[in-house]
Parts: structure tokens; C-alpha cells; sequence
């Protein structure tokens, strides 16, 4: 089978590449801005240098694309520096620019990366299925994109009857690997990570606040199925048990201070808008509202089974930013080895280092 990646040296593309290095018989090539440096997963895939939202995507996908079984549409602008091209630049024009590509070179399989964050909030505690309406949560920029790569995806499928196309749409997705990438995505400069997990740490959370995750590696297997099977229609993915405000609060450090929600909001937007703090409070807004998912059909339909729980993959990534850990790509780029006083020059006092959630 011939498979052709965007996205590939992100989160999931890397775990997707490591099993694939169990598949000889499937070739695989990896589309990325950045070309990742060799060695294992990435000597699985042969590489393309490609920038979805660049004037030169609309000549070198459809190349790419050509004779290939499928395409799995990973590349995402999850939480982008400042310095880095627009978020929209690369989720929407750039995801349009894949299925138009998709459809201009024959490819008769389509499997796309949702989220559940392209979900409708739902009430707190209910499970909602792939039926649920997918509008996105209010005031979360990544949710808003994912809600419209889904109506992007719906009205190619519609269009293009003779392609069979999947979404599948996971919750937090972690793994070791994505540490130090997270870590730069979450954390001040100012924080030393080696405070990360202790028991004496204090973790501001408020009542309510409950979440899910999946390891990178049951995406990457589900992803897997996908293809094998040459599956359509939407799947969620996600591990047990639902993660709850004490579970987070001692995954994360030792203790939870609870802390009123738009007490954490107010901080948050004036510490992101003068760089002392990377998140926009729009991703609070989308951790508090996001609705838990059900997952039978991915179990049923796909015959995916989960081999890690949700503590032990949430319980890996947090490890993986205490440590810096990372890989040899771009986006998951390990910690530098900077003291924490060396890193205190990446705060860009006065801008954001992130951009907006709004």
C-alpha cells in the first residue's frame, strides 16, 4: 500500500511512523515543512519538503499524490509561535489545497485528523457520539478550524462520491515524545519543569474541569485500521477512565487549589498578551467545554483496542516535560540544553510568543 502523510513529524505522524515500521510491506511518504532529521520512526517514509499553505503546494501535492492508495491528512497548526505562518494560512487554505489535491490525482481513500474539539459543548458529564452537532466550542480558535475542516471534508465527500473518506477524532493525544512540545506550548519560561510532578507542587484547577486522553500510539494503530480496512465515516477516539479535576491536579504535581474558572481566565489573557505565558485563555475555554465522547463505534467497527489507559498516557507526556523529552523533528523538537535561567530570554515581554485563540 502506498500512503501519503501531511503532517507527518507532528504528534501523531511520528507515532504513525512507528508503526509503520511494522508494515515493510507498506510505502509510505511524509509530507512536512520541516524535513525531520534521520534515524527511527523517520527512516520509515521517504520525505517531501512541503508547506500546505505556501504558493508552491498546489504544484508539488498533486505529484506527491499521484498513485498513491491513500492520504492521511495530519498537518495542523495546533498552538503556532508568533513568528510562525498564520494559523488559517495552514488550516484551512492548506486543507483545502490537500483535498482538492486528493481528488485531482484519483486517490480513492481519504483518512482525515478531527477532534473532538470540532464537537459542540454538551452537558458536563454525558458521552456524546460522532452524530453529535460539530459547531465547536465558543471562543477556542483551534476548535472553530476543526469545526470547519469538518464542513470542508463533508462537502468533498459529497462532491467526490467515489472517494472514501474517514475522520477520526481524538482527544488529547500524549505521549513521552510530545514533552518538551507541550511543555513549550503550556508553560512560562518562568517555571522551572523540574517542578513538574512534585508532590509538594500546588495546582490551581477549578471544580469541574474533567478531560480525556489517548497515547499517540493507539491513534497511530487506529489510523492503521483505518487504512487496512479502508474505512469510512467518523470515529472518536479516546482511552478510559475520564480524567477528573483530582486525578489531573495529582498527575500533574501533588495538590489541587481550587481556583474559580474566571479567576484563571483573567490571569491568562493579560500574562499571554505580554509573553510571560504562552496560552491564551481561548484553550481554557476549550479544556472546560469540550464533551467527553463515546467510542463504541472506533471498537466495534474498527476492532480498536486501546493498550494504554488514559492515566498512564497523560502520566508519560507529563513525565516527557519534566524531562524535555522529544524527537528528531521540528515540531517535536526535544528541550534545549539551556539552563532554566538561559531559557528566561525566550519571554518576549511585551507581545505574545503564541498566537491568538480569539
Amino acid at each position: 500500500m502506498r500512503v501519503v502523510v501531511t503532517g507527518a513529524s507532528g504528534n501523531i505522524g511520528t507515532a504513525f511512523l512507528r508503526a509503520v515500521s511494522r508494515r515493510p510491506d507498506w510505502d509510505v511518504v511524509g509530507l512536512a515543512r520541516r524535513k525531520p532529521e534521520g534515524g527511527p520512526p523517520y527512516d520509515a517514509a521517504e520525505w517531501v519538503d512541503c508547506d500546505l499553505g505556501s504558493d508552491q503546494a498546489p504544484d508539488v501535492l498533486p505529484k506527491v499524490f499521484a498513485g498513491a492508495d491513500a492520504v492521511v491528512h495530519l498537518a495542523w497548526a495546533i498552538h503556532p509561535g508568533a513568528d510562525e505562518p498564520p494559523r488559517g494560512r495552514t488550516n484551512v487554505e492548506g486543507s483545502q489545497e490537500v483535498l482538492a489535491a486528493v481528488a485531482g490525482a484519483g486517490v480513492r481513500h481519504l483518512v482525515c485528523a478531527s477532534s473532538v474539539a470540532a464537537y459542540t459543548p454538551g452537558p458536563r458529564w454525558t458521552r456524546v457520539d460522532e452524530d453529535w452537532p460539530r459547531t465547536g466550542v465558543p471562543g477556542s480558535a483551534y476548535s472553530r478550524d476543526k469545526a470547519r475542516l469538518e464542513r470542508q471534508v463533508e462537502l468533498f465527500a459529497r462532491q467526490h462520491p467515489r472517494v472514501r473518506v474517514a475522520v477520526f477524532r481524538p482527544c488529547a493525544v500524549a505521549q513521552h515524545d510530545s514533552g518538551a512540545q507541550l511543555a513549550r506550548w503550556t508553560l512560562s519560561p518562568l517555571v522551572p519543569t523540574a517542578l513538574i510532578g512534585d508532590r509538594r507542587l500546588p495546582v490551581p484547577l477549578w471544580s469541574g474541569l474533567r478531560g480525556q486522553v489517548v497515547h499517540a500510539d493507539d491513534v497511530a494503530d487506529a489510523i492503521c485500521l483505518l487504512l487496512e480496512r479502508r474505512a469510512e465515516g467518523a470515529y472518536n477516539l479516546a482511552a478510559e477512565p475520564v480524567l477528573g479535576v483530582h486525578d489531573l491536579a495529582g498527575l500533574l504535581g501533588g495538590f489541587r487549589v481550587p481556583v474559580p474558572r474566571r479567576l484563571v481566565t483573567g490571569v491568562a489573557l493579560p500574562t499571554w498578551r505580554f509573553g510571560l505565558q504562552p496560552m491564551h485563555p481561548g484553550w481554557l475555554a476549550l479544556a472546560d467545554q469540550v464533551p467527553l465522547v463515546d467510542t463504541s463505534r472506533a471498537r466495534a467497527h474498527l476492532g480498536w483496542q486501546p493498550r494504554h489507559d488514559a492515566t498512564e498516557a497523560l502520566a508519560e507526556v507529563i513525565a516527557g516535560m519534566r524531562d524535555g523529552s522529544g524527537a528528531g523533528s521540528g515540531p517535536l523538537a526535544p528541550r534545549d540544553a539551556r539552563s532554566w535561567l538561559g531559557r528566561l530570554a525566550d519571554i518576549r515581554l511585551g507581545r505574545p510568543s503564541r498566537q491568538t485563540q480569539a
